[in-house]
């Protein structure tokens, strides 16, 4: 296993220097899924939930937490995105969220991916928690990571 990059020599967490690091094209990928009844399936597709367009605002609050993540999660750089995408559309048991986030850069944009897929999921659940009280979030995951 490889040495942890976030641990100093004695134990403490710390903020990885990447000041010496080139700046690189860097793409990442998430998806993730929230499991939800029937019933709200429809509701979200004939849009008639009462706190909205289900599907656009969770889009929307995904955008948002990318460009957030470096205030959520502590020892993330703050990083200028260059693209951030977010798509959350109906399937057969709920709602599926992609993302994929971009800059050029010196560290990675997983985080920001992930980031995007938890909130925006969390904004389904959110607006969709009067109507249905057995949802699940499951499958949050990093699809796919580029550094060029």
């Amino acid at each position: 296993m490889n040495k942890l990059t976030h641990i100093d020599n004695k134990g403490k967490a710390v903020m990885v220097d990447i000041g010496d690091k080139e700046n690189q094209s860097r793409i990442a990928k998430a998806s993730g899924h929230i499991l939800l009844a029937p019933e709200t399936i429809l509701l979200i597709k004939d849009n008639l939930l009462k706190k909205g367009d289900v599907l656009t605002v969770s889009q929307l609050a995904g955008i948002n937490a990318a460009k957030k993540t470096s205030e959520l999660i502590l020892l993330c750089h703050n990083i200028v995105l260059d693209n951030v995408k977010v798509d959350a559309a109906v399937d057969k048991t709920g709602v599926k969220v992609v993302s994929e986030v971009r800059c050029f850069g010196k560290t990675g944009v997983e985080m920001e991916a992930l980031t995007a897929v938890s909130i925006a999921l969390l904004t389904v659940y959110d607006m969709c928690k009067a109507v249905d009280k057995n949802m699940i979030i499951d499958n949050i995951s990093l699809t796919e990571k580029i550094k060029k």
